[in-house]
């Protein structure tokens, strides 16, 4: 206790109140409060491992992806390919007369380019055929859009 004396003794006096205030801890009457819980995050999914592939719209090059996927750039011609969910696509044979090329294409759109012969396909009822989840015999999704 002595030695504490005489050590304020020798500080300036600003030092000391603040010295003393940091030894006689909170006010009365004050209580710790423990911070909130912090809210974890839902664990996420781990990646899929499950792969897909799909056909390049440009170049025809074979791709990979994972499943889950939204876009896929190809590693040959660098052309960003989006990735349609079964419902989410249609097909139609191509209109040039001597090419068969089936071609599948996301619904509601009006025409499709044949990547084998340019050539662009109206779609219209003469030529649509079931989405490819139906004809692969799975049940199309309530909210899927025709």
């Amino acid at each position: 206790m002595e030695n504490k004396e005489t050590e304020t003794q020798h500080q300036p006096k600003g030092e000391q109140q603040v010295k003393e205030e940091e030894e006689e801890g909170p006010p009365p009457g004050w209580q710790s409060i423990p911070p909130p819980a912090a809210k974890h995050p839902p664990p996420q999914q781990p990646p899929s491992t499950e792969m897909a592939q799909m056909v390049c719209g440009s170049c025809r090059e074979l791709l990979s992806y994972p499943r889950g996927t939204r876009q896929v750039k190809c590693s040959c011609c660098e052309t960003i390919n989006f990735v349609l969910e079964a419902h989410q696509v249609g097909l139609v044979k191509c209109g040039r007369d001597n090419c068969a090329m089936l071609l599948m294409y996301p619904y509601g759109a009006p025409s499709v380019r044949c990547s084998s012969c340019q050539f662009v396909t109206e779609i219209g009822e003469h030529n649509r055929r079931p989405p490819w989840s139906v004809q692969q015999g799975q049940p199309t999704p309530p909210n899927a859009v025709h």
